[in-house]
């Protein structure tokens, strides 16, 4: 990929840096670079508008995290640190243990029982060493921290540690190179971490691109936060889409994803159904809920994107194909 050169005048105050952004792609594995894109017609003509899959699924680990962490991963090798810890929702455990056996790095990878059992089935089979609490992500997060202090170990906290979001702004790159005109780009929105990178590429190099947040109604912290320009924290969260179900939004991401997003917006949780069976459908795509949030805004608001271009990221297909098969079935929420 010859990398973009042009560069925008704006000054984003942001903690992302361009220039390390465009060294990361050195860093990481080829397989998780230049993933496809291509327009899909038929989810198009669906949804009134022009719309382009950027396929982040086709690679060992079927989502976008091994982007940061091989990023993470690379650093922590060249500094002579063996062992690492992270919390994770299923996909930045399974990448991380990827990345780690790669490098030669030890991987405790803290997860919530309520995630997937395929996804940490898959952490198990990376490599890492898996320990399963009970509760939600954000408890998984403090025994991880627990976890690193009493051991002396790196965490690795997604969205929080800048490698995470530098490699998954390398998404961003691919895009302004394979997918002008860009009219909007629909990115998940969970930790922050893609949406921040993405955003950050796209305000530096693409201005004219609208770079807008999907978040379901059931885990709205981080778009509230967004809405009311401060940390908006929930009691829970009651959504299918595990991926970006998280409670309490870092300080420090939100002020990068204030500096970098037109918009963040809530769907409902039948619209990601929907989304998720418009995929299958008419792209041939099975995927977890996280990533129909972008079909499922286009749903919701189809008026904002009719004749427009829209590239929506598939940012993970790690789903277990019980739930995915009663939830993509006709009326699965009756």
């Amino acid at each position: 990929m010859t990398l973009v050169s042009v560069r925008c005048c704006v000054v984003l105050n942001t903690r992302l840096d361009l220039d390390r952004i465009c060294a990361a792609r050195r860093v990481i594995d080829p397989v998780f670079l230049d993933t496809p894109l291509f327009r899909c017609e038929a989810l198009g003509r669906a949804l009134g508008c022009a719309v382009s899959i950027k396929l982040e699924t086709a690679n060992p680990v079927r989502s976008f995290k091994a982007r940061g962490t091989e990023v993470v991963a690379d650093r922590l090798s060249g500094q002579g640190r063996r062992a690492v810890v992270c919390a994770s929702a299923g996909n930045l455990g399974w990448a991380l243990g990827w990345s780690g056996r790669r490098h030669d790095l030890d991987v405790t990878v803290v997860a919530s029982r309520r995630a997937p059992a395929a996804k940490l089935d898959r952490i198990r089979a990376s490599g890492a060493v898996l320990e399963v609490v009970d509760g939600d992500f954000d408890l998984a997060r403090e025994r991880a921290a627990d976890i690193a202090r009493r051991r002396g170990v790196r965490l690795v906290e997604d969205s929080l540690d800048i490698e995470t979001c530098e490699g998954a702004a390398t998404i961003g790159l691919e895009l302004v190179r394979q997918a002008p005109p860009l009219d909007a780009v629909l990115i998940a929105l969970g930790g922050g971490a893609m949406a921040t990178g993405v955003g950050y590429v796209l305000k530096a190099l693409a201005p004219g691109a609208e770079m807008i947040c999907v978040q379901p109604h059931g885990a709205p912290a981080m778009t509230r936060s967004w809405q009311e320009r401060r940390v908006v924290t929930t009691d829970s969260t009651d959504t299918i889409a595990d991926g970006v179900a998280g409670r309490r939004p870092i300080p420090v991401v939100l002020d990068d994803l204030l500096a970098v997003a037109d918009d963040a917006v809530l769907v409902e949780e039948a619209s990601i159904v929907a989304g998720m069976r418009m995929l299958l459908q008419h792209a041939g795509l099975v995927v977890e809920p996280s990533a129909a949030l972008g079909v499922a805004a286009v749903l919701e608001d189809p008026d904002r994107f009719a004749g427009r271009h829209v590239v929506t990221v598939i940012c993970g297909s790690n789903v277990d194909l019980d739930d995915y098969h009663r939830w993509v079935r006709p009326d699965p929420l009756r």
